[in-house]
């Protein structure tokens, strides 16, 4: 055998030899060639390597098939392992909200129910007039501002004024085109509150300060720092149940509260209109300012200024004449 090949081994094996030395100076070379090429004509390799990519993609989708296959069929075989817990888990979750429909159902009806047996009034409809806030009117001994909504838009004085957080004022005068808006921290504010929790009566009284008082709270009131207080209702000026504020300090001298809203930080609020009129409602007024009602020339002692809605002077001495001349009448024989 060695015979048979020997010739053929002389000839091949210095030439293998050859190539093998050669073939890693060959490489180099080949790599230097392609980035000069690159350097030379870009144009020319973006062909090539697309033509590259074209030539190849074939054949990786080929190979990538198989992965593909296996991995979509693996997702399938899982999801019908767990088919079964998962119909499970879905059949409790249509039986509890079967179960909370029907006691939704029951309690929507008991709740109609006790409304005709209380005769329960519904509360008027809720219209909200939303503006920005064009100026702060404010300073140190006035907290107020101006807000782009007036008679136009529907704005009447008296209107409560609440921003995301809560009560932020009222309507103190309202123009045609603008309006402004007392604040609760205005030392002309009062506003009747109720604490959340005790359901103890006060006033939240504005002192041109950034914590307005809790005043004329009973001596056995139960505050703490952190109740939340809201509107009670008294008056007619605010629905019941606006946040307020949270109670801040609680002192032998003063109780303060913290508002809901931060004053330099009002952009945008709403003008809430609930269907109410504060102390005087509108007929009243029109009956006190007819012709046949003129209006007294006495101002009345005092009315508790502040809660809600403030009448004008005008207003509390036509009032104060109505009632005068029904009293005179009453005691005649």
């Amino acid at each position: 055998m060695a015979q048979h090949g020997g010739p053929q081994q002389r000839i091949f094996s210095p030439l293998r030899t050859a190539l093998h030395r050669f073939a890693f100076i060959l490489l180099i070379f080949s790599a230097f060639g392609l980035m000069l090429l690159g350097k030379a004509d870009t144009v020319l390799i973006e062909r090539i390597r697309a033509a590259s990519a074209d030539l190849v993609s074939p054949i990786m989708s080929i190979v990538s098939r198989p992965a593909a296959s296996i991995d979509e069929f693996t997702d399938k075989l899982y999801n019908l392992a767990h088919l079964y817990e998962e119909n499970e888990r879905l059949r409790r979750e249509n039986r509890q909200l079967l179960a909370w429909q029907q006691a939704a159902r029951n309690l929507s009806h008991e709740n109609n129910r006790l409304r005709d047996l209380a005769q329960y009034t519904t509360p008027p409809s809720l219209n909200l007039v939303t503006s920005r806030v064009i100026a702060d009117m404010g300073g140190a001994y006035a907290h107020s501002l101006m807000i782009s909504a007036g008679s136009r838009d529907g704005v009447i004085k008296g209107q409560a004024v609440i921003a995301d957080e809560g009560l932020v004022g009222r309507i103190a005068e309202a123009g045609y085109q603008a309006s402004r808006v007392l604040l609760i921290t205005d030392i002309n504010s009062r506003v009747p509150v109720i604490v959340e929790n005790s359901r103890d009566r006060a006033f939240v009284s504005g002192d041109n300060t950034n914590r307005p008082l809790l005043t004329f709270l009973t001596a056995d009131a139960s505050v703490a720092p952190g109740d939340r207080i809201l509107t009670s209702g008294h008056g007619g000026a605010f629905p019941p149940g606006i946040p307020v504020g949270i109670v801040s300090s609680v002192s032998e001298n003063a109780v303060r509260i913290a508002p809901l809203f931060h004053r330099h930080q009002l952009e945008y609020l709403r003008v809430a209109n609930y269907g109410l009129h504060g102390i005087l409602s509108e007929q009243r007024i029109r009956q006190s300012l007819s012709p046949k009602n003129p209006a007294a020339t006495n101002l009345a002692p005092e009315i508790p200024a502040g809660v809600g809605v403030v009448p004008d002077d005008s207003e509390i001495q036509a009032g104060q004449a109505n009632t005068s001349e029904q009293t005179q009448e009453g005691d005649r024989p």
